[in-house]
């Protein structure tokens, strides 16, 4: 599970002005984004790694950093990490050179070298390299370095302010996310992610991108425990519902879901109880998109309390 981690607005900002300064230098370019002109920009060089043919990862590289464990000088230790930690993708600061996992699918690709073009700009990263990588979240320093990739990536790709003034105007709905998707050229998930973050800064509102929650398609790994591969909370929902298990919402949306192997599974008004105990009311629906379960879940208003007489 991944809950998002919210920057402070002083990061944010500074972030945002080197995404800006980018944007700029592309004329301020029409959605979908080309990732070639910002490479090009950038003089940022791209290669493809796969586990069968190591050569493109084959750099001296005189410092470089994965997770926790740092390397020295012997080019051979970094595919061994590659392959150790699962990376998917890795910048090389020395020769301003991104590496990206050429076994995974290619709509994957876009978000990865986006978030590798992040650590290129962000200058408190130069020394570090690191990669996508689900297992080595542990340490909160790593935590916040991807977060500040992250952020990059997803303001660049989506346009800074170009992508919140659409969603504001649209309803916050699914319907809505897909519009979105086809129009900014981005995966339906990191659309969804966006969304949620953009569209719920005053409005609590929460995401979810998971396996199928009905239990008859649930894969052999799935852990009941940990259900959410991510748990998008906006800044008005993790203020007032940081208490709120992700276990015991996914078991929420699982009650309504069926078990279509496609396309949407169902929706429900549900009922989370937010910090101080209070109860209220949330409009949820969920996608399936036959890699991916979506959840989107709007806060529609306050649960009436019955008191006895």
């Amino acid at each position: 599970m991944s809950k998002n981690r919210l920057l402070s607005a002083k990061t944010a900002h500074d972030i945002d002005q080197r995404v800006e300064r980018v944007l700029k230098g592309l004329g301020n370019p029409e959605p979908p984004l080309r990732l070639e002109d910002i490479r090009h920009l950038l003089k940022l060089d791209r290669r493809f790694y796969t586990a069968k043919d190591p050569s493109a990862v084959q750099e001296t590289i005189s410092r470089i950093r994965v997770a926790t464990i740092q390397l020295y000088e012997r080019p051979t230790l970094i595919f061994d990490a590659i392959k150790k930690f699962s990376l998917k993708a890795l910048y090389l600061p020395d020769q301003k050179r991104i590496l990206l996992d050429g076994d995974l699918p290619e709509k994957k690709h876009r978000w990865n070298e986006a978030h590798e073009i992040g650590h290129s700009l962000i200058p408190w990263h130069e020394d570090m390299m690191h990669g996508d990588n689900m297992h080595t979240l542990s340490s909160d320093c790593h935590e916040q370095v991807e977060a500040e990739a992250n952020f990059a990536a997803g303001r660049m790709l989506f346009l800074q302010d170009r992508f919140t003034d659409e969603a504001l105007a649209l309803e916050p709905t699914l319907a809505s996310v897909r519009q979105l998707h086809g129009k900014f050229g981005n995966t339906m998930s990191t659309t969804l992610y966006r969304f949620v973050e953009m569209a719920g800064e005053d409005r609590p509102i929460v995401g979810m991108i998971t396996d199928h929650p009905h239990v008859s398609r649930r894969p052999a790994n799935h852990d009941p425990a940990k259900p959410c591969r991510h748990f998008i909370q906006s800044s008005a929902f993790a203020s007032r519902f940081s208490r709120m298990p992700e276990k015991d919402v996914f078991g929420a949306v699982a009650g309504y879901c069926g078990s279509q192997s496609g396309g949407p599974l169902g929706d429900s008004e549900l009922i989370l109880t937010d910090d101080n105990g209070d109860q209220h009311r949330f409009y949820f629906e969920t996608f399936f998109n036959r890699y991916d379960a979506l959840t989107l879940g709007i806060y529609l208003k306050p649960e009436l309390r019955v008191i006895a007489a």
